[in-house]
C-alpha cells in the first residue's frame, strides 16, 4: 500500500508539473503575441481551485482529472468575440503566430528536460559504473569477446559512466538499425581495447529486456554464501536460518558462493532443499523450500535472505556520480536530452514501419506511475531524470500530426501556408473526430497491455 501511494504522489507531481510548463508555453507566446487567454487549467473535469486575474480577467483552474490541461484562448470559432477584440482573437492572427502559439508547448518540454539534466549534472547524478559480468553463453556478447569484469568506456565515440548510458548507446546502436558497434572497454587487467559488438535489427520486435538479451548483465561481486539478514516471514526463518549462517551445501552440492546460492534458490520454487550450514563452528543440516514468485522471465525460487558483504565492494567499486562544473554540465544537458530525443524518434519510425514492437515499446499510465515511484525511491536526482525523459516524451508526442495534439494543428498550419486559406472547419472538425478515435484506441490499448504488466501475462 505504502509502494502504491509512493507511486501515485510520484506520478501526480511528475504530470502536474510537465503539463504545467507545457500549458505555460502555449500561455506564454500567446500572450507575447497579443492573443487574449481566457482559462489557464490544469487539469479535465470539476475544478478544485479557481481565481480571476489579470487586466484580461484570466480565469486560472485547477480541475480534479490530472491527465492534462489547457489554454483556452479568445476565438470566433468558439463564441462571438466583440469589435474592440477581434485583433486579440486567436484565429485572426498570422500562421506564423499560430504556429508560435502551437509549437510552445512541445518546446516548453524540452526545454524542461535540458534544464533538469543541467541541474542533475551539477549536483550529480548516482549510477552503477558499466562493469559486465559473465557474458551469456551463445550470446552476441559473448561473440563479442566481452569478458567479466570489462569495463564500457565509450560506445561508438559517446562515453559512458553508468550502465544507464551504456543502455542509451546500445538502444540507439539498435533503432539506427543494427549491426556492429564500437564499444571501448578496460579489462580487468587494467588493458583498453576495442570489442565489435553485433546488433540485431530484430531485437524490436522480441519481447523482455531487449538490452539483456545481447548477453550484456552488471557485475556483481562474488562473496561467501553467508546470511546477512533475514526477512521476517519467509522460506530462511520458516527453516530457522539466522544471521550468520553460512551455507556449505544443498542436495550434496558444495556452495562456494552467494551468485551459487541464488541460482540453486531461483531454480527450486516450492522444492524441498536438504541444506547443509555452518553456524558457531557446528555444522547441520535443515530442510529449505524456496517460495514461488512470479516474474516476466517465468517462475523462480525465493526465500527471504540477503547477504551483506558486497555492498562495501559495491560502494567502492560499483557506485559512482556523474557530476560536472556548471557550463560543462549545461552543455551535457543539450547533449543528453538530443540524445534521447534521437533515440525516440529513430523508435517511433520503426513503430510506424513495424520494425518495433508496440507491446514492447509504449508503457501507459500504470507502467509510468510504478516508473515515477521506483525512481523516487532511489533518489531525488533519479526522480529529476525521470521528469525529463517523461518531458521529451510528452514534447515528442505532443508533434505527432494527429489532429487533438498539437501536431495536427501544425500540420493545419502547413497546408495553409501551401494553399494560401485556412483549412476548413468541417475538414477540422472531421479531423478531430479522427483524432478522438486514434488517442481513445491508443489508450486503451497502453491500458490493457500496462494490466497484463501488472498480472505477469
Amino acid at each position: 500500500m505504502q509502494s502504491f501511494l509512493l507511486s501515485l504522489v510520484a506520478f501526480i507531481i511528475a504530470i502536474g508539473v510537465l503539463v504545467t510548463i507545457h500549458e505555460f508555453g502555449h500561455y506564454w507566446v500567446a500572450k507575447k503575441m497579443g492573443v487574449k487567454v481566457l482559462r489557464f487549467s490544469i487539469g479535465f473535469g470539476k475544478p478544485l481551485w479557481k481565481k480571476v486575474a489579470g487586466p484580461d480577467q484570466t480565469e486560472y483552474v485547477l480541475a480534479a482529472i490530472p491527465l492534462g490541461g489547457y489554454v483556452k484562448m479568445l476565438d470566433e470559432r468558439e463564441g462571438d468575440v466583440a469589435g474592440a477584440e477581434l485583433d486579440r482573437a486567436f484565429n485572426r492572427k498570422s500562421v506564423w503566430a499560430r504556429i508560435a502559439i502551437v509549437i510552445a508547448g512541445p518546446l516548453a518540454n524540452l526545454i524542461l528536460a535540458v534544464l533538469v539534466y543541467w541541474l542533475i549534472f551539477i549536483v550529480g547524478i548516482t549510477g552503477i559504473a558499466p562493469i559486465v559480468g559473465e557474458p551469456l553463453e551463445g550470446s552476441p556478447a559473448a561473440a563479442a569477446g566481452f569478458q567479466r569484469e570489462d569495463r564500457i568506456v565509450e560506445i561508438n565515440g559517446k562515453a559512458t559512466p553508468t550502465w544507464n548510458t551504456v543502455y542509451v548507446g546500445l538502444l540507439d546502436g539498435i533503432v539506427s538499425g543494427g549491426g556492429d558497434v564500437d564499444i571501448k572497454v578496460a579489462t580487468a587487467a587494467g588493458e583498453t581495447t576495442s570489442r565489435k559488438l553485433a546488433l540485431a535489427k530484430e531485437l524490436l520486435n522480441q519481447e523482455g529486456d531487449v538490452v539483456g538479451s545481447i548477453g550484456l548483465g552488471r557485475w556483481w561481486p562474488d562473496v561467501d554464501p553467508v546470511i546477512g539478514e533475514v526477512v521476517p516471514g519467509g522460506a530462511a526463518e520458516a527453516a530457522g536460518l539466522k544471521q550468520g549462517d553460512r551455507i556449505l551445501s544443498s542436495d550434496g552440492v558444495t556452495l562456494e558462493s552467494w551468485r551459487q546460492l541464488v541460482e540453486v534458490i531461483r531454480a527450486s520454487a516450492d522444492k524441498t532443499l536438504n541444506v547443509v550450514i555452518l553456524r558457531d563452528n557446528t555444522e547441520s543440516m535443515i530442510s529449505l523450500t524456496p517460495a514461488m514468485r512470479e516474474t516476466p522471465e517465468g517462475t523462480i525460487g525465493f526465500i527471504g535472505a540477503r547477504e551483506t558483504q558486497s555492498q562495501a565492494v559495491i560502494d567502492e567499486k560499483l557506485r559512482t556520480v556523474e557530476r560536472y562544473p556548471p557550463l560543462e554540465a549545461l552543455s551535457m544537458g543539450f547533449k543528453r536530452t538530443g540524445e534521447m530525443i534521437s533515440v525516440s524518434v529513430k523508435m517511433i519510425g520503426k513503430l510506424l514501419t513495424g520494425q518495433a514492437s508496440l507491446k514492447n515499446t509504449v508503457s501507459g499510465p500504470i507502467s509510468i506511475a510504478q516508473f515515477a515511484g521506483q525512481s523516487v525511491s532511489v533518489g531525488i536526482d533519479h526522480y529529476l531524470s525521470f521528469i525529463a525523459l517523461v518531458s521529451i516524451s510528452l514534447g515528442i508526442f505532443n508533434l505527432f500530426p494527429v489532429p487533438m495534439l498539437d501536431g495536427g494543428h501544425l500540420l493545419y498550419y502547413a497546408i495553409e501556408l501551401v494553399t494560401g486559406r485556412q483549412v476548413s472547419e468541417k475538414i477540422q472538425i472531421f479531423g478531430q473526430q479522427i483524432g478522438i478515435a486514434l488517442i481513445g484506441t491508443l489508450m486503451i490499448f497502453v491500458f490493457y497491455q500496462d494490466i497484463l504488466r501488472l498480472m505477469g501475462a
